[in-house]
């Protein structure tokens, strides 16, 4: 465990009084190391920044970093001892669903506030969690709907094997086949986190799209495993213009480490990417290099995630005038912040926010060109509406319902903790 009280020198007032502690749950080693280790990373850049601007509610912010070493058991450990025993007041966490849902039961019983900045399956909402990644309608379902006006007919689902893949997967199939896709022109496959040997799946996904329909590869493999993929696919000679890959947990961080100009013209659905160009985007990407020393260190879509949670907690501790997590939980929703793409982001009475949606191309500097972008801002929707077991919940944990799966047919609600479906 590192501890680091994290102080600006520039303050005009400096904070004082007892700290007020922040818990930072990411991988620092294993298989998510690849693309945790930059959220701890911008979060202490955040709590560096706001201390300089003297701190919250007069008091200095302390990082308290674990780390769970990409073993999903062990979030939910790591967890119960940020909130029991070192009294953090919030925590920012997890790339996985897996080890969100690890440390979700933990979350509610101790009753804190978690902020989760990740693409993720939806399927779930509880009243501890605040979800600034996206929901399948912030990416999955836009991502197909660019890919078949771009033609793709034919369907490659590859993914890795867990909860998000799986769940995201289940709702791109209906998706696809209420738009008129064949079921044997959708090909599903998972492989392990961690996955290097992509020789014969890649294969097997070169012989699917040699059927004479345009094909399309929709990819929610995970970590590490994308080096070796990208480059097994470059090795097979798969191209975008022969077959493209829309990925969904492919940035600019797991880029850095591919030569990419084999994948030129390859996807990616995010709601940010590093290359947008706006003034606020500018100064937090010069505030990035500055803080990691480092000119070649890039920003990411789940930077700017725990960028826009990160402001929101703020705000609402600002607004409650305590750390109080019911009173901080009652006043995240409506809470609304600058966003890194343009606008304002503000949280639903769901615990989702609104975002664009970007599809980018994949450059040969490892940059995204921004290809797609939604004419608004989305509010995440925890229910799909494409499964019929999902259709008819919705979530509002505002008083006096208070419910993460209400039954709309029904009039009632499910439960008032996590709404699994």
């Amino acid at each position: 465990m590192i501890t680091a009280s994290v102080t600006g020198s520039m303050a005009q007032t400096k904070p004082s009084g007892e700290p007020i502690k922040v818990g930072v749950l990411h991988s620092l080693s294993g298989t998510m190391a690849i693309s945790e280790t930059t959220l701890k990373d911008a979060m202490l850049m955040m709590i560096e920044e706001q201390n300089a601007k003297g701190g919250l509610l007069g008091r200095p912010l302390e990082a308290v970093v674990v780390d769970p070493a990409s073993d999903w058991p062990l979030f939910a450990e790591k967890m119960r001892d940020l909130v029991s025993a070192q009294k953090v007041a919030a925590v920012f966490c997890c790339w996985t669903s897996v080890s969100r849902k690890s440390i979700l039961p933990v979350a509610e019983e101790l009753n804190t506030v978690v902020f989760y900045p990740v693409q993720y399956e939806g399927e779930e909402s509880s009243r501890n969690i605040f979800y600034t990644g996206a929901a399948p309608n912030q990416q999955a379902i836009p991502a197909v709907d660019y890919m078949m006006a771009e033609g793709v007919e034919r369907w490659v689902l590859e993914g890795t094997d867990y909860v998000y893949p799986r769940t995201t997967n289940k709702i791109l199939e209906a998706y696809l086949q209420a738009k008129g896709v064949k079921p044997e022109d959708i090909k599903v496959n998972y492989t392990p986190f961690g996955f290097s040997d992509w020789q014969t799946e890649v294969a097997a996904i070169k012989e699917f799209g040699s059927a004479g329909k345009k094909t399309g590869v929709v990819s929610t493999v995970n970590g590490d495993a994308n080096v070796p993929f990208y480059k097994e696919l470059a090795n097979q000679g798969i191209t975008a213009e022969d077959i493209p890959v829309m990925a969904f947990s492919v940035g600019e961080e797991e880029l850095a480490g591919i030569d990419t100009k084999p994948l030129v013209g390859h996807l990616a659905a995010w709601n940010y990417f590093q290359s947008v160009d706006n003034p606020a985007n500018a100064e937090f990407i010069a505030k990035w290099k500055a803080f990691t020393k480092n000119d070649k260190r890039v920003t990411n879509d789940p930077m700017e995630a725990h960028y826009i949670g990160f402001q929101m907690w703020v705000k609402a501790v600002e607004a409650a005038g305590t750390t109080d997590s019911d009173k901080v939980i009652d006043a995240m929703v409506g809470v609304s912040v600058p966003n890194l793409t343009g606008g304002l982001s503000s949280m639903g009475a769901n615990h989702h926010i609104t975002k664009p949606v970007l599809i980018g191309e994949i450059q040969e500097d490892g940059q995204f060109e921004v290809v797609y972008e939604t004419p608004g801002l989305v509010l995440g929707d925890e229910w799909s509406d494409f499964l019929p077991e999902s259709k008819p919940l919705l979530s509002d944990w505002r008083a006096p319902m208070s419910c993460g799966n209400f039954n709309t047919a029904t009039g009632k609600c499910g439960g008032a903790g996590v709404a699994a479906n």
